[in-house]
C-alpha cells in the first residue's frame, strides 16, 4: 500500500492480533485505531478477537487424552488442506 499511514484490512487484522499479545508498537496501534474508525468489518474482528482472548484466559480448556487426539487429528487435516 502506498500510503503508510493507512492499513489494509489484512494488515489491520494482523496488527490487531499483535496488539492482543502485546507485540504491536505504539505506531502500529495508532494506525490500527485509525483504520478501525473507518472499517466496521475490522472493528467486528477486533471485538471478536478480544472476546475470544477473554474467554480463553477466563476458562482454560481441559481435554482428556482422547479429545486431544481427535483435536490434533482435525487440526492436522485442516492444516494439510490449507497448505495444498
Amino acid at each position: 500500500m502506498s500510503n503508510k499511514l493507512f492499513l489494509s484490512c489484512e494488515e489491520a487484522n494482523h496488527t490487531c492480533d499483535k496488539s492482543q499479545y502485546k507485540e504491536a508498537t505504539f505506531l502500529e496501534k495508532i494506525k490500527l485505531n485509525l483504520h478501525l474508525i473507518f472499517c466496521a468489518a475490522c472493528r467486528k474482528y477486533s471485538r471478536n478477537n478480544a472476546k475470544l482472548t477473554k474467554l480463553v484466559r477466563k476458562k482454560p480448556v481441559k481435554l482428556n487424552t482422547n479429545e486431544k487426539s481427535k483435536l490434533q487429528s482435525t487440526f492436522e487435516k485442516e492444516l494439510m488442506k490449507h497448505n495444498n
